[in-house]
């Protein structure tokens, strides 16, 4: 019976980073479905960045996250997990309990950050699978339409500047990959989940991995991408949700998002924090014509949850959608819409 109750389990892949990615994937568990995260690692801010920049692994801040969401370990382990330091703390400050364990695991034997994941998981006793999509830090690049170009995810996103493409680039000039994990689970997919998150520095660092961005256009799943709600300042202002797809279909040189998840319920005027969350400016504005012009299967609804002044997805109505799609193959895409 148990066997049984597995084999039907849809395999989803979510492709992320960010504060987005752990909200979909607690709402994942509770659907039992069988879940690989794969996390971006092109991350150089807050502690991450700081222990990026002390010891050469790979930024922790976001597979922390990922595995404190998906972690079965009881409510007390995952908050010390979790814990970070008061800033009066002068030599700890700023630094989470955990983005130091993954380092010591990583540095431990010389193993790298996918076999010390691996590891913590076990340990941390994770439902699923947590993936960095690359064993070893990696430097994200954006070249800007005004001609100049910028390294680090952090400098990215404070140059305040339009992005015309991003790539990422290895510390010991080696191309970057991912490990052959990463590949198999998204071929063997029943679904690619992408967001939400920042566009060009949470997302397309995962893509930009080539065996990674080429397995995500061979895999026979359903690619479906949940299009953020609010502009990004340094990024997306100004962007419609046909404009997010569209810069995704052109650095992968093809059409492959499926479906999308499209917001449609106004935030409440002045309800926003913007000293809280300034990094967000406007509601993404909504264009059917210019989703339905690349082939997408477009589901829109009420994915909107206001919570201290900030506006964020409702993470179990949108994981609803996906398990509904979950299993669907490409064959019907840009059939019907919702």
């Amino acid at each position: 019976m148990i066997s049984l109750r597995k084999k039907h389990r849809p395999k989803i892949v979510v492709i992320g980073g960010g504060t987005g990615l752990p909200v979909v994937l607690k709402g994942l568990r509770k659907k039992n479905a069988d879940i690989t995260a794969v996390v971006t690692v092109a991350d150089d801010g807050g502690s991450s960045g700081i222990i990026r920049d002390y010891i050469n692994v790979v930024p922790p801040g976001d597979i922390r996250n990922v595995l404190a969401a998906l972690s079965d370990m009881p409510k007390l382990y995952k908050d010390i997990f979790q814990y970070r330091f008061s800033s009066n703390d002068q030599f700890f400050s700023g630094h989470a309990i955990g983005n130091l364990i993954i380092a010591a695991l990583t540095e431990m034997d010389n193993r790298g950050i996918f076999e010390a994941v691996q590891d913590l998981s076990k340990i941390m006793q994770v439902d699923g699978h947590v993936y960095p999509a690359s064993d070893k830090p990696l430097t994200l690049n954006a070249a800007f339409t005004d001609g100049t170009v910028i390294s680090g995810e952090a400098e990215i996103s404070a140059a305040g500047k339009t992005i015309d493409n991003v790539w990422v680039t290895s510390a010991d000039g080696s191309k970057p990959e991912a490990k052959q994990e990463v590949v198999d689970a998204i071929l063997d997919a029943d679904q690619i989940v992408l967001g939400p998150g920042s566009l060009f520095t949470s997302i397309l660092p995962n893509l930009m991995i080539e065996n990674v961005g080429e397995a995500v256009c061979r895999s026979e799943a359903e690619v479906v991408y949940i299009c953020n709600i609010m502009t990004q300042k340094g990024e997306t202002e100004h962007f419609t949700d046909a404009d997010h797809v569209r810069v995704l279909n052109r650095h992968l040189k093809q059409n492959f998002i499926d479906t999308v998840l499209v917001n449609t319920e106004p935030v409440p005027k002045n309800y926003l924090d913007r000293q809280k969350y300034d990094e967000y400016l406007y509601q993404v504005k909504y264009d059917f014509k210019g989703l339905r012009d690349q082939g997408c299967r477009v589901i829109s609804d009420n994915f909107l949850k206001l919570r201290n002044q900030g506006v964020f997805h409702n993470g179990d109505q949108v994981v609803d959608e996906l398990m509904c799609l979950a299993g669907r193959p490409k064959s019907w895409r840009a059939d019907e819409s919702n």
